[in-house]
């Protein structure tokens, strides 16, 4: 498994990299393999701003469907698109694999979120 050094995580498996005020989430390597072979992503929040830890959607695998919390509070800007054809492409490179662009509430509330390490730690890896 990956864990990218300039993403933060959250303890749901999502993570954020962060441009500005505008950042991509997606789910980490880590839970694409517990998930197994993803099948479809749901967004229907496009438009919205959902607080951190709210939900923006779901992603749904072979095994089960998962509930994809924000990891802090933004505007939902983007649904990636190419995930419609291919959600198994967060199979191949979760972190490649973005599944919603957001415009951050508060660009400093993502420094409470956890660092590779932390996460490594949390997941027990």
């Amino acid at each position: 498994m990956t864990f990218p050094e300039n993403l933060k995580y959250t303890e749901d498996s999502e993570w954020i990299k962060v441009d500005g005020d505008v950042a991509y989430v997606g789910i980490t390597d880590f839970a694409q393999k517990e998930l197994g072979d993803m099948v479809f992503v749901d967004i229907d929040t496009v438009g919205e701003t959902i607080e951190g830890g709210e939900r923006f959607g779901s992603i749904e695998a072979v095994k089960t469907v998962a509930e994809l919390l924000l990891p802090v509070k933004g505007e939902i800007l983007e649904f990636n698109s190419a995930l419609e054809d291919d959600p198994a492409a967060i199979n191949r490179d979760a972190y490649a694999s973005w599944i919603v662009k957001i415009k951050v509430a508060d660009p400093a509330a993502v420094n409470g979120l956890m660092t590779a390490d932390q996460y490594k730690a949390h997941i027990g890896a």
